[in-house]
């Protein structure tokens, strides 16, 4: 299995969201016709930070320059910031479809 596609629990949004890394295939729904929210959910922030982190603790390699972090989540918090997390949110629709968000493209309040 691979880390993007673990499961972390039982919660009602792991259903409905999944992370990709970016290298993913297309979008079924052009972007122009998104039906979902921009901002970025507690859950998916949550989600995407971890898998992150996870990712850069096992050698991933870091998309930002470092300042002296050393700590995984502290540098997948500053990728975030800066907008260059190479992973894609798939948030699943009731009717079976799907819309794919670079993490670049979500609005993180």
């Amino acid at each position: 299995m691979d880390v993007t596609e673990e499961r972390f629990g039982n919660d009602a949004m792991e259903d409905t969201v999944e992370i990709l890394p970016k290298s993913s295939s297309a979008d079924p729904l052009e972007a122009t016709k998104r039906v979902t929210t921009p901002y970025m959910t507690k859950y998916e922030r949550a989600k995407i930070l971890g898998t992150r982190a996870l990712q850069i603790s096992l050698n991933a390699p870091v998309q930002v320059e470092l300042d002296g972090e050393s700590d995984p989540l502290v540098i997948a918090m500053k990728e975030l910031r800066e907008k260059k997390i190479p992973l894609i949110v798939r948030r699943f629709l009731p009717d079976g479809t799907y819309e794919n968000w670079d993490v670049s493209e979500l609005i993180v309040e």
